[in-house]
């Protein structure tokens, strides 16, 4: 193949005590997925999920034990984290059913989803697209993946976030609205799904701002601790 500019690297997750990687195709995002966190968001009742979109390259992968550096992001004031739950999927399809989308989810993860707020509330007052205060660079810090089939699936469990070592976000992942395979069912009415596919699964309540020189954590039960810090 000759390509006028090189070829981009593939994005790529490491998975957990391995030296393989995951591939990653799309990164999609599901919004306001815990009932608490919608109310702090202004909304409530169980609406249908919806979904929004990053750019693969917006991942920052974090080793096990390691920290992450996220740079602070340009034209913001207010950078919020947002915890998540993130699915891997090594299979796809369109318009599946429950069980069907239960069986996509290769692995496990936790991820950030940091957000320029500032800009994602002008946005929406304006009823303009998201991306300018979600899929910005680096916007999406994420751990190694972990097999289901050595964790089984993750329908409960703690998901927590604590910045400076104050606990800012703790829930738990049964209280989803949607669950995984309902969010992925439904986005498989929207999108085809494929392998290499990624899903951040929606944040608990509790979000806020980070400056420079802060320290998150983040842990979901099984998948242990996320670190980045804030540069």
């Amino acid at each position: 193949m000759n390509t006028l500019i090189p070829l981009h690297p593939v994005v790529a997750i490491p998975v957990a005590d391995s030296d393989v990687v995951f591939p990653v195709r799309r990164v999609y995002c599901v919004g306001r997925n815990y009932a608490e966190h919608a109310k702090e968001m202004g909304f409530t009742g169980r609406e249908d999920p919806f979904f929004f979109s990053k750019p693969a390259d917006a991942l920052l992968n974090v080793a096990n034990g390691q920290t992450g550096v996220m740079p602070y992001p340009p034209k913001t004031s207010n950078l919020h984290y947002e915890i998540e739950l993130v699915v891997a999927l090594d299979k796809g399809g369109r318009d599946l059913t429950l069980e069907q989308a239960a069986e996509c989810v290769w692995g496990y993860g936790i991820g950030l989803d940091m957000t320029r707020r500032d800009l994602q509330g002008e946005a929406k007052k304006l009823g303009r697209p998201w991306e300018v205060g979600k899929a910005f660079d680096f916007s999406a810090p994420i751990g190694p993946l972990h097999p289901r089939s050595q964790l089984g699936t993750l329908d409960a469990g703690a998901i927590s976030l604590s910045v400076n070592g104050q606990v800012k976000q703790s829930s738990d992942l049964s209280q989803m609205i949607w669950s995984v395979a309902e969010s992925i069912a439904y986005l498989s009415g929207l999108f085809e799904l494929k392998a290499g596919d990624i899903i951040f699964t929606g944040t608990p309540e509790g979000v806020g701002p980070v400056v420079v020189g802060d320290m998150l954590v983040g842990a979901v039960a099984g998948l242990g601790e996320l670190q980045v810090k804030i540069a």
